[in-house]
């Protein structure tokens, strides 16, 4: 477990400059330059990225059960991770109603994510994977809000195009990762 937590300061740490040092890490991009600080933030991420890999399937080996959530939630996960795909992708895509209306969609996929997974699960060590990213995402959903509100941050009008690609991508990237990718990656199959 002390692995995995390692791997969350690390991956989250890095992922919080803009939540709780907004003006450090201005600063920091002001001295040593855009380049530089993406590529440290890259290193960073990256490595807490695997050492959380890691430490969540040493810590998977021998489970705590805290709770045996009814079979039911995992419907209720699937149906959350497909909303939490088609927020995923609105991030990225040009004016979708999604991002029009509500701003950080990445931000409340993790949110979405996060929650699906914790009514799902029930051992330790996911209550602290995916409870550490429901805190995380909180936090960082209501930093964004408070800048945007600081900026005026005025955010593209939505069309229909861009709103159908975004929910077409994000049903795609649902059924390729839940049926395939999930099972083959993480080791557990959604469907299957």
């Amino acid at each position: 477990m002390a692995i995995l937590v390692l791997g969350l300061v690390l991956f989250l740490g890095v992922h919080s400059a803009r939540i709780f040092a907004d003006g450090w890490r201005t600063a920091t991009i002001g001295s040593m330059g855009e380049k530089p600080w993406k590529g440290v933030y890259s290193l960073l991420s990256i490595a807490g990225f695997v050492v959380l890999v890691w430490g969540y399937g040493i810590a998977r080996q021998n489970p705590v059960l805290l709770w045996s959530p009814p079979v039911a939630m995992r419907h209720v996960a699937a149906l959350l991770m497909v909303i939490a795909f088609i927020l995923f992708v609105a991030a990225y895509v040009p004016g979708n109603w999604f991002k029009a209306t509500l701003h950080h969609p990445q931000m409340l996929s993790v949110k979405i994510w996060a929650f699906g997974h914790l009514i799902a699960n029930g051992t330790l060590v996911d209550m602290v994977l995916f409870g550490a990213f429901l805190a995380w995402a909180v936090l960082g959903y209501t930093a964004a809000r408070r800048r945007d509100r600081a900026a005026g941050t005025v955010y593209a009008p939505a069309t229909a195009k861009g709103t159908a690609i975004t929910v077409v991508v994000g049903l795609v990237a649902f059924a390729v990762f839940a049926f395939w990718l999930h099972g083959w990656l993480i080791g557990v199959r959604p469907f299957g």
